[in-house]
């Protein structure tokens, strides 16, 4: 299968001033409707990948996401060869399972698998996970 990039996350102190000026500069349409104020992005394209726009944790930076059939042994592999785990498995139960890394030279990489049922609202899910969390 390989491990294409399939999401990117831009992260940053204030994600509605973000949401504005991606919006303004390349008419983005940013969906935050959830309680974490996660900015789901549309590009508008077909071509390449979507995204969101975050708080970051109180990081600011962009992350990619790789694409993996098992993200915690593709994790432990990473922390073998020089990794530093950042974000430990998890993810929203019926939608995504996510761990976060550094490579050796501080570069942030999200690991993703998706999880949704094509035939649910998976966006529903995503703010009820939200809502459980606040």
């Amino acid at each position: 299968m390989g491990n294409p990039v399939v999401w990117f996350e831009i992260h940053g102190q204030d994600p509605s001033r973000l949401h504005d000026f991606y919006r303004k500069v390349f008419g983005w349409a940013v969906d935050a409707d959830n309680p974490m104020s996660y900015g789901f992005v549309q590009t508008g394209s077909e071509k390449g990948i979507q995204g969101a726009i975050a708080t970051g944790q109180g990081t600011r930076g962009v992350v990619i996401f790789l694409e993996a059939d098992d993200v915690q042994a593709t994790l432990d592999r990473a922390v073998a060869a020089g990794a530093e785990v950042v974000v430990p498995l998890g993810g929203i139960p019926g939608v995504v399972q996510l761990a976060q890394f550094r490579d050796p030279e501080g570069n942030w990489i999200g690991l993703t698998k998706d999880l949704r049922d094509p035939d649910s609202n998976w966006m529903e899910l995503v703010r009820a996970a939200g809502d459980e969390e606040a």
